[in-house]
């Protein structure tokens, strides 16, 4: 019989080697958890990005488009001093001065031919549109006999005076809308402003400069639009001044702005806007990024982004669009 005070020790644990199995499996389970967090998150980090470039991509081209559309000055031609039954346009102007100056360009739009181009649009900002009326007596710079002063302002607006092919503008000072009939300006009589000229008041003259520089739209050098890396522009021409259909798509060194007939046979533009997801990939995911698809009598741009050694390690998105430019199209019978 067995003693009743023996007692048989019993221990209960994991054993050396269990535990060592179990650490293997549970290191196992963090490193395939943290591949799948890594994964994951690259993924997540491709698709926030390619949702940013998107989004700026469309607001950069929104903006492009919308100023683009100002651009021009008077709404409608007027009517030749000289022959009535001749319409007179400030396209077809071969100066124009600002304060006594020659002014940067004439065109509505200019295209400055570059790695990623540059746009210009001028305008002014009339509420009236900048119809034209006339010049109807002698004038001097205290004192212009206009028809009307429909639409001028005295905080600052600009005047345009046409006369054939000479154009000129003038400021308007504070008070200088005397009356419905009379305006001052703020400077010497410029050379456009005689008897019988066509005169508008265009508001502020406005001159934007659209460049890319440091990954960002730059509006006159402020940064507007982060994350564009890339503009390119075409001008689309019409075989003559006074038709209205384009017929070719040419780059901006197709175009010489100084000759009339060129300058004014550009009806529209189209304008691609590269935009960039800001993560870098671990390899090569882009091969080429064209602007759209051209022909052979209008070649598409090149869009060439290897200044960045990494460009290929990126991905892009592009938006494009047409913008016709509405003060050419509507004073085509002047042309």
């Amino acid at each position: 019989m067995s003693n009743a005070n023996t007692r048989l020790d019993r221990q209960s644990g994991f054993t050396l080697i269990e535990i060592m199995v179990g650490l293997a499996i549970g290191m196992l389970a963090t490193m395939v958890i943290l591949q799948v967090l890594s994964v994951f998150e690259t993924q997540k980090r491709t698709t926030t990005g390619t949702a940013d470039a998107q989004t700026n991509g469309s607001i950069a081209l929104y903006n492009l488009s919308r100023e683009v559309q100002l651009a021009g000055y008077p709404l409608m031609p007027g009517i030749s001093a000289a022959d009535p039954s001749i319409l007179e346009s400030p396209f077809e102007c071969t100066t124009l001065t600002f304060g006594g100056t020659g002014m940067t360009g004439i065109t509505p739009v200019s295209i400055v031919d570059g790695t990623s181009d540059t746009i210009i649009i001028r305008y002014g900002n009339s509420q009236s549109g900048g119809i034209p009326t006339k010049v109807d007596g002698v004038p001097t710079a205290s004192a212009v006999p206009v028809a009307s002063s429909l639409g001028c302002d005295d905080s600052g607006d600009i005047a345009l005076f046409v006369n054939g092919t000479t154009c000129s503008t003038a400021g308007i000072p504070l008070s200088g809308v005397t009356d419905a009939s009379t305006i001052a300006l703020s400077e010497a009589l410029p050379v456009a402003a005689v008897e019988g000229a066509n005169f508008s008041c265009l508001g502020d003259w406005i001159e934007a400069t659209y460049a890319v520089n440091n990954d960002n739209l730059e509006r006159n050098g402020t940064p507007t639009v982060a994350g564009i890396v890339n503009i390119q522009a075409q001008y689309g021409v019409s075989t003559s001044p006074n038709s209205n259909q384009v017929t070719l798509w040419v780059e901006p060194s197709s175009i010489t702005l100084t000759n009339i007939t060129d300058r004014n046979r550009i009806k529209a533009i189209r304008i691609a806007v590269v935009a960039r997801n800001d993560k870098t990939e671990v390899s090569d995911v882009t091969t080429a990024v064209s602007a759209w698809t051209g022909s052979a009598s209008s070649p598409a741009p090149a869009v060439d982004l290897s200044a960045d050694a990494d460009w290929q390690r990126y991905r892009y998105r592009v938006f494009e669009t047409i913008v016709p430019l509405r003060n050419m199209i509507w004073a085509k019978d002047a042309l």
